[in-house]
């Protein structure tokens, strides 16, 4: 029987397998290729931890917000542009999405002003900022709803259909 950690600043990694109830020894069992030593290494930072073991893990672990966090945390070139989810419930989403698609709809003619020269002026680039601002917080809804979606596989809540 594997001893509890009383450890604090726990890695995301020891956390989420906590959470599950699991100790190292049942995770190894759990996970292919995966020994409770490695798991050491990875929760405690010993080790890089590489992508198929963050997809792994997210798998195993259905945990999909795992993704996210390597990509986000881990990932030099997540580092740079991945965009930072958040586990939200449906209805917020769908507001934040649509709130965001109106904000659009209302500057959809200026951005068409803006580009029509193939190019942002000086005196555009304050309207064009707010407009990218809108689309990308139009893309993180997006992201957030694939994460809902991810999640709600996982809990075994929603069946993907068989195509």
């Amino acid at each position: 029987m594997g001893r509890r950690s009383i450890k604090e600043n726990k890695s995301i990694w020891q956390t989420t397998r906590e959470d599950l109830g699991l100790t190292r020894e049942k995770a190894g069992d759990l996970i292919p290729g995966f020994s409770p030593e490695r798991i050491e290494k990875i929760e405690n930072g010993r080790t890089q931890i590489q992508p198929e073991d963050a997809l792994l893990l997210a798998e195993y672990y259905r945990a999909p917000a795992l993704r996210n966090y390597y990509c986000v945390n881990e990932c030099p070139i997540g580092q740079v542009h991945a965009l930072r989810t958040e586990s939200k419930e449906l209805a917020q989403i769908a507001v934040e999405t649509l709130n965001a698609v109106n904000k659009l709809s209302r500057s959809r003619d200026r951005l068409l002003e803006i580009v029509e020269d193939g190019e942002v002026q000086a005196d555009e680039y304050a309207d064009f900022k707010e407009i990218k601002e809108t689309l990308d917080r139009i893309a993180l809804s997006v992201s957030n709803l694939q994460l809902w979606v991810d999640e709600q596989i996982a809990a075994g809540k929603l069946v993907r259909p068989n195509n």
